[in-house]
């Protein structure tokens, strides 16, 4: 609905559109569950152009909260009415989220390799390569979970000692190793083979069992235990 001021015509924003229930804040106090991803947004940036704003960000990634997720804060401040501190609340509740996901799966038990690409399930979001170790109990129950590497998994540039150090610190007696494929794919090379095999090595001096080397893609994961690759006898 257009208005005119004193000659002059303009759009008022959307919020002011709709009545106090229906905004943005007040629909996240009151049923955030219910909430659209849209709204959700609009109530973390804030502001009388929250939802042109949100529809903004959600135009530019087409919707995909993992395209959101991996977005640096340059991308960020490029889409309009996007400054820095809108970029860094957004960036923020992000992050807090997945922690509280991370959180809320600790303590819990990993039976299977999906246990394991459940918890995990935020590195497919990754756009560089993570090493992630979960560290379990004599009953498989999670005691905690270290991200030890960023960027190039390689055999040539892990070191066994870091890997196994967050797992000796928590006394853990068996590690499931996760990393992520950057490029979706999910298929094991023959390096994430080596690095698996030499893990698995290493674990049986130190007497820590590497249960399954799980590789994140986009939509997709693969357990090197099922296909047999690293594990041979």
């Amino acid at each position: 609905m257009q208005t005119t001021f004193m000659g002059v015509s303009y759009m008022p924003s959307k919020l002011k559109l709709l009545a106090l229930r229906e905004t943005p804040a007040q629909r996240s106090l009151t049923d955030s569950a219910a909430c659209t991803n849209l709204e959700l947004l609009s109530a973390v940036i804030g502001g009388p152009k929250q939802i042109e704003i949100a529809e903004a960000i959600a135009g530019h990634f087409k919707g995909d909260l993992h395209l959101l997720f991996q977005a640096s804060v340059l991308e960020l401040v490029s889409i309009p009415g996007v400054g820095e501190a809108t970029a860094a609340r957004i960036k923020s509740a992000l992050a807090l989220s997945c922690r509280l996901s991370m959180t809320n799966m600790e303590r819990t038990s990993i039976n299977s390799p999906s246990d394991a690409a459940v918890l995990c399930g935020d590195m497919s979001t990754f756009d560089v390569e993570h090493l992630r170790v979960i560290m379990l109990n004599t009953k498989n129950m999670v005691l905690g979970i270290a991200d030890v590497y960023k960027g190039s998994v390689n055999s040539s540039q892990i070191r066994v000692g870091e890997v196994f150090r967050p797992a000796l610190q928590r006394n853990a007696s068996s590690v499931v190793i996760v990393h992520n494929h950057p490029s979706g794919d999910a298929t094991p090379s023959p390096d994430d083979v080596a690095v698996t095999r030499a893990l698995i090595q290493a674990g049986k001096l130190l007497d820590i069992q590497i249960l399954d080397h799980i590789i994140m893609g986009h939509g997709r994961w693969i357990s090197l235990k099922e296909r047999g690759l690293g594990f041979g006898a």
